[in-house]
């Protein structure tokens, strides 16, 4: 009778044994998943969500900026035109004058 208990004893250290072997097996095999499943994206030349999130962000930026230039460039073109108004019936506009002089300067 007392080899009884031992045996059970024994049959429950190895089944502990062996869950713990199974458990090693599983997380050995999620690691190898994770890192098959990496090298596929990369090597479909996917983008993650965080890196499309902060290209997305930075286009929406630059489309702002391009239409406040745009606005700004409108309004800039509008003030020369009222200008050009104002000073076309009056005089002619006079040519700009090279920096450092004439054109004869530089021959």
């Amino acid at each position: 009778m007392s080899d009884r208990p031992r045996f059970f004893d024994d049959l429950a250290g190895v089944a502990g044994g062996a869950l713990s072997a199974l458990a090693g097996v599983r997380e050995e095999v999620g690691a190898i998943v994770r890192v098959r499943v990496d090298e596929a994206l990369s090597s479909l030349n996917l983008v993650r969500r965080e890196e499309f999130e902060v290209v997305r962000e930075l286009a929406a930026r630059a489309r702002a900026a391009q239409e406040e230039s745009d606005a700004r460039l409108a309004a800039l073109e509008a003030r020369v035109a009222t200008l050009e108004a104002v000073i076309a019936p009056n005089e002619p506009f006079p040519a700009p004058e090279p920096p450092g002089g004439s054109f004869s300067n530089y021959a």
